[in-house]
């Protein structure tokens, strides 16, 4: 699940001026990692065309509310489904306030969770 060049640009440019924010290959996508919280931390990740945010008991439901869906790959003959990176909402990629906000609280949650 290659990230394209161009989709990973225009999520950066979204997150412009979040705090630490860095990006590094991973698994054929990239990551999204701050050190705003004082340790190095992975709260976003592209894959394909899909940007996943890390969630948690606590941002879960927001998502679910949204009717996000947890990213989930086959592998033999079944479906693995991680519970912890759901789908960014659509609403976040018109606004760049809003999707700072959505990662700082994936980030949050990333930190919370580690």
């Amino acid at each position: 699940m290659s990230a394209s060049a161009e989709y990973v640009d225009y999520i950066t440019e979204l997150l412009s001026g979040f705090p630490d924010l860095t990006t590094k290959k991973y698994f054929g996508g990239v990551a999204f990692r701050s050190s705003w919280f004082g340790k190095d931390t992975q709260f976003g990740v592209v894959l394909g065309d899909v940007m996943y945010f890390v969630v948690d008991n606590e941002t879960r439901p927001k998502y679910e509310a949204k009717g996000m869906k947890p990213f989930s790959y086959n592998k033999q003959d079944k479906t693995v489904i991680l519970q912890k990176w759901f789908s960014a909402p659509e609403d976040l990629f018109d606004d760049a306030e809003l999707m700072k906000k959505w990662a700082m609280e994936a980030l949050e949650a990333a930190v919370r969770s580690s």
